[in-house]
């Protein structure tokens, strides 16, 4: 549990600190899809306003065992344009300092985390979890979406290693659990380019 903790705040951190290399100009710039940059932020810092709100509703008891069964439930459960609009309504929240607010979101999810126990249990809108399970989604979330920022600015980013490790392991086994891991297998090593539109989400 500490390493995955450890692992969170260093996800968070990597957003933060690609958050503040943002220009004034550079908010309203595309960013993934249908957000702008200000809208790409504000969904990644979702993945630090949801922790400490889930700890918060203790469920009582566990319905998804595993980061993978999060996704495997959510991606059948949501839908885009609600994604988009979340992502929208927390863009808004972020309010004239962006980057100075997810940094205090950082430092209240942290404290979140540091106060749980180690059996801590959190209760998602599709199920209770335990914390540790959860944190790895909000790893993955972070560290995808900090490297898409940093696509959207134009800037080299390197995840910290263990949060790229965490988010491919995760990788790995969605495409087991979906059936695509043969095709993503070939593309690592060399074999060929993914199919168009491949995703194991």
């Amino acid at each position: 549990m500490a390493d995955v903790r450890t692992t969170y705040a260093e996800a968070a951190g990597f957003l933060v600190d690609t958050a503040r290399q943002v220009g004034p100009g550079d908010w309203a710039r595309p960013g993934l899809g249908v957000w702008s940059v200000r809208e790409l932020v504000g969904h990644a810092s979702r993945a630090l306003v949801t922790v400490p709100t889930y700890l918060a509703r203790p469920p009582e008891r566990v319905d998804l065992p595993t980061a993978v069964e999060y996704y495997l439930r959510t991606s059948a459960a949501a839908k885009d344009a609600e994604v988009a609009e979340r992502g929208r309504q927390a863009a808004a929240a972020l309010g004239d300092d962006p980057a100075a607010t997810l940094a205090r979101l950082m430092g209240q999810a942290a404290m979140a985390v540091g106060d749980a126990p180690g059996g801590a249990l959190v209760g998602t809108p599709w199920g209770g979890m335990r914390l540790a399970d959860y944190l790895q989604t909000r790893i993955f979330e972070l560290t995808v979406h900090t490297l898409d920022l940093a696509a959207a600015l134009g800037l080299e980013a390197r995840p910290p290693d263990p949060a790229a490790q965490v988010s491919t392991a995760l990788v790995a086994e969605l495409a087991v659990r979906t059936g695509q891991a043969g095709p993503l297998l070939l593309a690592a090593t060399g074999r060929g380019p993914l199919p168009e539109g491949f995703t194991v989400l």
